[in-house]
């Protein structure tokens, strides 16, 4: 019951960030229409800092690790399931990515992370994108991520 409850959640939380772009609420490109980033707790900051090192650093074996075995992504209308796919995607991936988050909750072994991204070395870095990671945590007490869905282009279509 409480993975359900927090799946109503995050479809809730998805809605509220797919759809607020299209009831003209402001769209500063230097911060999610607004909306503040939050300090995460250690283990899901750790998530997120992997993610950029990684990504920067073109290791598409260390990104596709931060996934658990059939971790899935969804990127541009694409689909892409499973290590081996997540590691071949990711083989473009470079370059000083930033990540922050805008809100997230953990119930037990579940949790999400939704923030918003951007590319660059110089702080602040406008926000090029909105992200939700869904995250499940393994019997050693790593977060992974479950999915990772991501928009570019904030009030954009």
């Amino acid at each position: 019951m409480k993975q359900l409850l927090m799946v109503a959640r995050l479809a809730v939380a998805l809605c509220l960030l797919w759809i607020a772009p299209l009831h003209g609420q402001a769209n500063d490109p230097a911060n999610a229409g607004g909306q503040p980033s939050v300090e995460l707790p250690d283990p899901l900051e750790r998530v997120l800092r992997d993610y950029e090192r990684h990504w920067s650093g073109g290791d598409a074996d260390a990104l596709a690790e931060l996934f658990v075995d059939q971790g899935l992504i969804v990127s541009g209308g694409n689909w892409i399931r499973g290590r081996a796919a997540i590691r071949e995607a990711y083989q473009i991936a470079s370059g000083p990515l930033r990540l922050r988050a805008i809100e997230y909750s953990t119930d037990g072994s579940v949790g999400y992370i939704v923030g918003a991204y951007g590319y660059g070395d110089e702080l602040p870095v406008a926000d090029a994108g909105l992200f939700t990671l869904t995250l499940r945590r393994d019997s050693q007490g790593r977060w992974l991520i479950v999915s990772d869905m991501d928009r570019g282009a904030i009030g954009g279509p």
